[in-house]
Parts: C-alpha cells; sequence; structure tokens
C-alpha cells in the first residue's frame, strides 16, 4: 500500500495515550526502516487524551506492506494506550526479480532511438553493492548507464562525438555518487533529460547538472538493457557486474517495461528465461537457480 498518513488516539473511556512515537516500516515484517521527516525529524507528535484523534500527513509517502509504531512517551499518570488509523490507497505494482545473472532487452522496432527528451523512473532494492540496473549506447559516443558502484548510485550519460571504450568513474563524461543504497530496503530513482539539460532524483533528493559532449538528443543503438550489460554474441556474458535484488515499476519513457515482460511481447527479450509468481514470492524468494523472476500485485491505481 501507498501510505500517505497515520492518526492516532488514546484507549477508549480512559487515562491511557501516547504522546510521542516513532514510525517504522518494511516490506517483509523483519528488517525495518525508520521513517524520517523532510526535516530529518523521527519523532510523531501523539495524544494529549484518549479521545481527540491527532492526525500526522507523511512528508513523503511510502510504500510498505507492515507498519510497526514505537510508542516513546505516554501519560504519566496512566499507561500506554493506542488505536491506529492508516490512510492511503494500493497501487499497481510489476515487479523483477534479478538473480545477479539475468537482465531484461527491451528493442526498438528500429536501428537506433533518438530522444531530446528522456523520462526513466524506476524502484529498486538491491541485495549487494555493486550492479548495472540500466544500459544504452551508440555508435556516435552516446550512452547511458545508471549502477549501484560501493552502495552509491552512479549515473553516467553523454551526447556527442566521444567514443569511450569503457564505462568506469576514471573514463565517465558524468560521475554520480548518492548516499548508501544497499540496505535491502525500497528506493526510487528518477532520470529526466531535457536536451542536455538532466534532473536525477533519488528518494525525493534532486540534482540537477549539464551533460558533457556536443549533441542535444540521446541516440542508442538497437536496445536497452536491465539489470546488466550482456556482451554482443556471446549470451550469458556481461560487461560489468549484473544487478542482484528486485526492480519495480520500470518505466522508460511512458512504457512499462516489467509488464511488456510480463505480457511475453516482442520487444523483450531475457538473456535467460523467467518464471511468473506472486509480489509476496518476490520480496521472500532466495533464487538459487539461474532465471529471472517477474512479479506483478494487480491492485487499485493510487487516486
Amino acid at each position: 500500500m501507498e501510505v500517505t498518513a497515520v492518526a492516532t488516539q488514546g484507549r477508549y473511556d480512559s487515562s491511557d495515550w501516547v504522546s510521542s512515537y516513532l514510525l517504522l516500516y518494511s516490506d517483509t515484517g523483519r528488517i525495518w526502516k525508520q521513517y524520517r521527516h523532510e526535516d530529518g525529524l523521527e519523532r510523531f507528535d501523539g495524544n494529549v487524551n484518549s479521545e481527540t484523534v491527532v492526525q500526522n500527513k507523511l512528508s513523503h509517502p511510502v510504500k510498505t506492506r507492515f507498519l510497526r509504531f514505537v510508542p516513546l512517551d505516554w501519560n504519566p499518570s496512566g499507561w500506554m494506550g493506542l488505536r491506529v488509523e492508516v490512510f492511503g490507497c494500493s497501487y499497481k505494482s510489476y515487479v523483477a526479480d534479478f538473480d545477479g545473472r539475468s537482465s531484461l532487452l527491451y528493442r526498438f522496432n528500429q536501428k537506433s532511438m533518438s530522444t531530446v527528451k528522456d523520462v526513466i523512473s524506476l524502484r529498486f532494492k538491491s541485495h549487494q553493492a555493486e550492479g548495472v540496473l540500466l544500459h544504452g549506447e551508440g555508435q556516435r559516443g552516446d550512452y547511458i548507464t545508471l549502477e549501484l558502484h560501493r552502495g552509491r548510485l552512479d549515473l553516467y550519460l553523454n551526447l556527442g562525438e566521444l567514443r569511450l571504450p569503457d564505462i568506469g568513474p576514471e573514463k565517465s563524461l558524468v560521475f554520480f555518487p548518492v548516499f548508501l543504497l544497499d540496505d535491502q530496503h525500497w528506493h526510487s530513482a528518477q532520470i529526466e533529460r531535457f536536451n542536455r539539460q538532466v534532473n536525477l532524483t533519488v528518494d525525493a533528493h534532486t540534482q540537477h547538472f549539464q551533460t558533457k559532449g556536443e549533441g542535444q538528443s540521446l541516440e542508442v543503438d538497437y536496445e536497452l538493457s536491465f539489470g546488466g550489460i550482456p556482451l554482443p554474441g556471446k549470451p550469458g556474458t556481461f560487461l560489468r557486474k549484473n544487478f542482484h535484488g528486485c526492480i519495480e515499476n520500470l518505466y522508460y519513457n511512458g512504457i512499462n517495461i516489467i509488464d511488456l515482460a510480463k505480457r511475453r511481447k516482442p520487444q523483450i527479450h531475457s538473456v535467460v528465461s523467467y518464471t511468473l509468481v506472486s509480489a509476496s514470492e518476490c520480496e521472500q524468494q532466495t533464487v538459487s537457480k539461474r532465471h529471472l523472476v517477474l512479479c506483478s500485485t494487480v491492485s487499485g491505481m493510487c487516486s
């Protein structure tokens, strides 16, 4: 569910209420993450009596399966008493579980795709500190790569004539480190590009920069790869370390990539085979075989 607010109330007809608390959330019920407001504060204001309802709107909504309320203070003349209500809505979720040896390829209808504007968005949960989330390149030297490196998210983006044989921190034209993200919690990332102007948003934190290169458009040949960079002509061989974890709601310029894969559309190719499982199985499954697991939760869209 996407949670947008919580409300608390004391125990009915009593002197028991909670005056402040922490809010934790989790996908599994085992690994928890503490909610922090935009100002960095963690504490939520609770109640001053047992009957008044106190609602706290979340400055940034969270998508979660479990919530935990942790009382900090309560009525000194009574005890901890708590009634809660959670506000939000369900949403449609498409999840791909990558085992570190697989990738999805989205192939264009023409030889190359040239765009002056791109919007790429996804949510991910990583099991390791290294791994390619997406990659595309063109013969004239254009490329885009989003990857985890030492637990940080790096974006490499070039528009122009310069051809680089390899992509790495020492040879990249754009090196963008963010905070550590290999904590097995969900994180969101969105790339918005218009000509050479780029916004990269990670968990509601946005950085703006201008790409290197001479061009205004991004020209990518044949395909975009997600989860790894397969080596042409060598199935199962990859240029860099593959992503190991889950990717949810992956959109490329309005196209739902995982939904296309789930429906076995011809634009989607996988380096290895995949199977369909439920979203809860995707959260808990430990992949031991060499395959890509696609998961989906069909719920009502958030209004």
